[in-house]
């Protein structure tokens, strides 16, 4: 006949075990209150933070539709008539070619961009060598340098090779102020991509660059689309350096002022009259672009910056 064995519990044992070991039900509910206090603080400032970002851009758009006086009389209210007319006069008044000047230098330095800081990103992640990590943290640092420092020796330099008031200049120099952050972070989202794919490929005879291109690069895809929206906003949102790059050297040379140096313009050129509704209008106009792609590529911009961080 079996023995039997009897079990003896200490006082606690019992209420501890239908509380999942968390111990007493008491500190399990202090801890839930205080979880839940901290879960209401942070959703209410981020509720607050949205409505202090989505309430001017709101206050923006309406007053693209009103009058002077309507402006002046409630920001928020919706118009009573809904004039579009503001968007034309700002058209005639040379936003359109100020976007076109815009639209002409992205095409060209966010693709370049993304080109090279990738293709120095991936090297420094993959390829050790002697001097990679200072190189690296050669990139790294022109992240942390302020912009305005480098304003009079970049101005002389582009002057000294004729390109002040190009396109070319200004995109060369889009290219070098956006390389930190690209090749920061390629270089960490490249890290995380499994070797075995590389090393099967280099196994098959595939060269470097057929790898870097046919192989990491569609693989770094998440990585590309959030790093090329973020250089798409910060060179479209650019004012400091084609303000001092992008002025005519002489009174017959073209003006080839970019959005944001348009937007003053258009407050220059109004002088002391007042057309609040020209300005909103314009500014509606530099907006909507990055507002549209900042919605068509939200998944991959989080699942992008996601990745690179989990991985």
């Amino acid at each position: 006949m079996a023995a039997q064995t009897t079990v003896i519990k200490a006082p606690g044992e019992d209420a501890a075990e239908r509380t999942g070991g968390s111990g007493r039900p008491g500190e399990r509910r202090k801890r839930d209150s205080e979880g839940m206090v901290l879960n209401v603080f942070s959703h209410g400032f981020l509720i607050l933070w949205a409505i202090m970002i989505v309430l001017p851009l709101i206050w923006l758009a309406l007053g693209s539709f009103k009058t002077d006086a309507q402006i002046g009389g409630s920001a928020l209210s919706w118009p009573g008539n809904w004039h579009f007319d503001a968007f034309g006069r700002a058209w005639e008044k040379g936003i359109g070619g100020y976007f076109a000047n815009t639209l002409i230098v992205l095409v060209f330095s966010v693709p370049l961009t993304m080109l090279l800081g990738s293709m120095a990103a991936y090297v420094l992640a993959r390829y050790p060598f002697t001097g990679n990590r200072v190189i690296y943290y050669f990139f790294v640092s022109g992240a942390m340098f302020p912009v305005f420092l480098a304003l009079v020796p970049l101005f002389f330099m582009v002057k000294r090779f004729d390109m002040l008031n190009t396109y070319q200049g200004l995109i060369l120099v889009y290219v070098a102020y956006s390389m930190p952050f690209t090749v920061f972070f390629m270089h960490s989202f490249f890290r995380t991509l499994p070797t075995a794919i590389h090393e099967a490929a280099v196994i098959d005879g595939a060269s470097d660059t057929r790898i870097f291109f046919q192989v990491m690069l569609p693989m770094a895809k998440p990585g590309l689309i959030s790093v090329g929206i973020f250089n798409v906003l910060g060179q479209w949102n650019q004012y400091i350096l084609p303000a001092v790059l992008m002025q005519p050297q002489t009174s017959g040379e073209p003006e080839r002022y970019m959005l944001t140096q348009g937007l003053i313009q258009l407050q220059y050129q109004m002088g002391y009259e007042t057309d609040l509704p020209v300005l909103f209008a314009g500014a509606t106009i530099a907006i909507i672009p990055m507002l549209a792609v900042y919605l068509s590529f939200q998944r991959q911009i989080q699942a992008g910056l996601t990745s690179a961080t989990l991985k």
